[in-house]
């Protein structure tokens, strides 16, 4: 779905995905300002971040397609022989869990280039972050995608026949699911929000996006169960597994940072010899 602007046709999936990263760079751009940071560091870092997301996303979705995409021949194997279609991400196809990992590397490329510290940069991303996500899922509305089992709920959504699964033909009303992942999104960066603010001296660099790592899983795992076209990888849907084992690993990251030091013994008193 989109509109025209003479020969170009403007889709409002890239609408929104451009939407969320914008307003993701104001969010973090006002955090760097906080931490007395130079916010114009976040619109430089913005295009390469952009890309990297943009990148793993892409891969991601073509490394680990959807069952209705493998069924009808969308495979990787189609992917990496048909590079054009591999390209078209406007038609949708983006996966969360790829475009995190290659927005974080970029991240990391662009840290070290300019000689800032990662960690703390991770932190002021990771709201950010989550906000990006919470508006660019609004896309999958447009493009009738990322919906969840039929239900008759007052806000269910009406799916197009042709953007409905076979098994599922006849049914016309669905869970919003990417308005549940939304509202989840904005809910997490409400908690990062406040963590940064009231705790911030106890915090240490990493911590928030690791908190992120905890939160938006957590979430994500949960909604998986709703959801009627998973990515299956070895029998398993591997979006949800591997959302339960960043939460884990990231729970006991931070256990382990935050642990209290074991008292040390008592130094023996040294006592004069008398003669």
């Amino acid at each position: 779905m989109g509109f025209e602007i003479g020969p170009l046709f403007i889709r409002y999936y890239a609408i929104l995905i451009m939407t969320g990263a914008v307003a993701a760079a104001w969010l973090a751009s006002q955090e760097a300002k906080r931490r007395g940071l130079k916010s114009d560091l976040v619109w430089d870092g913005l295009v390469w971040v952009l890309i990297g997301g943009l990148i793993g996303a892409r891969i991601w979705h073509i490394l680990t397609p959807p069952e209705s995409m493998v069924a009808v021949g969308l495979t990787t194997r189609h992917y990496l022989t048909h590079p054009l279609e591999a390209l078209a991400i406007w038609q949708g196809g983006l996966g969360i869990p790829g475009g995190i990992i290659g927005g974080v590397l970029a991240l990391y490329w662009f840290s070290r280039r300019n000689r800032l510290k990662f960690p703390l940069w991770l932190d002021i991303s990771a709201p950010a972050l989550a906000l990006g996500q919470a508006i660019g899922r609004w896309g999958n509305y447009f493009n009738q995608e990322v919906y969840g089992a039929p239900t008759d709920l007052p806000w269910a959504v009406t799916i197009d026949p042709q953007h409905r699964l076979p098994a599922y033909f006849d049914q016309a009303t669905y869970h919003p699911l990417f308005l549940y992942e939304s509202i989840w999104n904005f809910a997490v960066v409400a908690l990062l929000l406040f963590l940064g603010h009231r705790y911030q001296k106890i915090l240490k660099a990493g911590d928030l996006f690791l908190v992120y790592l905890v939160a938006y899983p957590v979430g994500r795992f949960f909604l998986e169960f709703l959801r009627l076209d998973p990515s299956q990888v070895g029998g398993l849907n591997i979006n949800q597994s591997l959302m339960a084992l960043v939460a884990v690993l990231s729970i006991a990251f931070l256990a382990w940072r935050h642990r209290k030091p074991k008292p040390s013994a008592p130094k023996p008193i040294d006592v004069p010899d008398h003669e």
